[in-house]
Formats: C-alpha cells, sequence, structure tokens
C-alpha cells in the first residue's frame, strides 16, 4: 500500500538512539496504528510488546530476528515480522524508509 486515507497522524516524532531513527504514529478509524519512519545507517536493537510486521520501501538493512542465528538482508519492498515480547537487531546499511504494523493477538 503506497497510501493510508481517512487516517490521523501524530505531528511529534517518537526518536531513538540520539536522532537516528525516527517514526510517526499513524491512527485508522478503527483505532489501529501503524509508524511510518526513517532509520539511518547503524546498528540498533528494538524490543516489542506486539507483533510487529515490518516493511520497507527504501533502503538496505540485515536484521537478526529471535531465535535465529542467521542475519537476513532486507530491501526495498520487503518484510518480516517479529513477535511479541521480544527484541531483534538490526543493521541499516542505507538509509532505511519503514513501515511497521502492530498485530494484536
Amino acid at each position: 500500500m503506497t497510501e493510508f486515507n481517512n487516517v490521523t497522524i501524530s505531528t511529534v516524532a517518537s526518536i531513538y538512539f540520539d536522532g537516528q531513527v525516527t517514526s510517526r504514529k499513524v491512527t485508522f478509524a478503527d483505532g489501529s496504528f501503524k509508524t511510518l519512519g526513517i532509520m539511518m545507517p547503524g546498528e540498533y536493537t528494538f524490543a516489542t510488546a506486539e507483533k510487529e510486521l515490518m516493511e520497507f520501501q527504501q533502503g538496505i538493512v540485515s536484521v537478526l530476528l529471535p531465535g535465529s542465528d542467521t542475519w537476513q538482508t532486507i530491501t526495498a519492498n520487503q518484510s518480516f515480522y517479529v513477535p511479541a515480547n521480544a527484541s531483534f537487531d538490526i543493521k541499516v546499511i542505507e538509509l532505511a524508509d519503514y513501515c511497521c504494523t502492530y498485530i494484536a493477538e
């Protein structure tokens, strides 16, 4: 999906890792939400509360998912899932534009 209709967008960004990662919350009419963000090159560890779908519109990242010892390369138009209550490592090789969907289970 390249655009969202009938949404509310937070004007205040969430800023992580000294400004290297930012995101903005997009809330849908049914109360569900996603975040849209940018990751600058670097290495980061994120923790999840809910299951997440990370979709990348631009950039190149390598991700180490929970329970795996193999790094996966993710590029534009690719995605991955992260389970709830977990953490994952990501290496951003080229500036990454992403959309994160939170999946309640």
